[in-house]
């Protein structure tokens, strides 16, 4: 994946996080499925900003940006902040 195709699917997770809070405020979807997917949602950014942020730092020290892969759900979220 691509920096373009990652930043392409942040932008695209970030509508569907909007599109949420739209649709809890009007009421067609209950708190409870609104907190679920935007869980998902968080989780799937987090990982797509991880990958970009290493795709980057290997293109900075000279490494091949495309050997880099998406880590799962559990690491990005096991980061130590």
């Amino acid at each position: 994946m691509d920096d373009k195709t990652v930043l392409s699917r942040i932008s695209g997770l970030v509508d569907e996080e909007h599109q949420l809070r739209q649709a809890l405020s009007q009421g067609t979807i209950s708190s409870d499925e609104e907190h679920a997917r935007l869980k998902a949602l968080e989780e799937s950014l987090d990982q797509c900003w991880d990958l970009l942020r290493r795709r980057r730092a290997a293109r900075d020290v000279g490494n091949d940006p495309d050997a880099e892969n998406a880590h799962s759900v559990s690491e990005v979220e096991g980061y130590i902040q």
